[in-house]
């Protein structure tokens, strides 16, 4: 279970965790007070429009990047990744992917270094 997992990888999951938890704090207090989440983002105001928009950027190019990254590398259903955020969050997919991805990147040294 602990196969892989180097300091760079435990530190992308603690960002996920940090991303799953600090994102739903504010998902769930959006239910609690019944508000229109995707109302509020973007009729707030300019600054809060702003965010969105350049959140949404970031979201879709880090999408393609776990696509385009998990087929490169080989990790299976990389897809999953991009569904997953929005169900969660983003903020936890995409430190989440790039654990498994610097895990996936030591497994494959470490074939490379045993075949040698």
């Amino acid at each position: 279970m602990t196969r892989h997992w180097t300091p760079l990888a435990v530190g992308y999951a603690v960002l996920a965790v940090a991303g799953l938890v600090g994102t739903w704090i504010f998902n769930v207090l959006s239910v609690v007070q019944m508000s229109n989440f995707i109302g509020d983002l973007v009729s707030s105001g300019p600054a809060v429009s702003s965010i969105t928009v350049d959140l949404f950027v970031v979201a879709v190019a880090g999408s393609i990047l776990i696509i385009v990254e998990a087929r490169r590398l080989g990790m299976r259903r990389g897809w999953l990744y991009v569904v997953a955020a929005g169900i969660t969050a983003f903020a936890f997919v995409f430190p989440l992917f790039l654990a498994n991805r610097q895990r996936r990147l030591t497994a494959l040294a470490a074939e490379a270094g045993s075949t040698v």
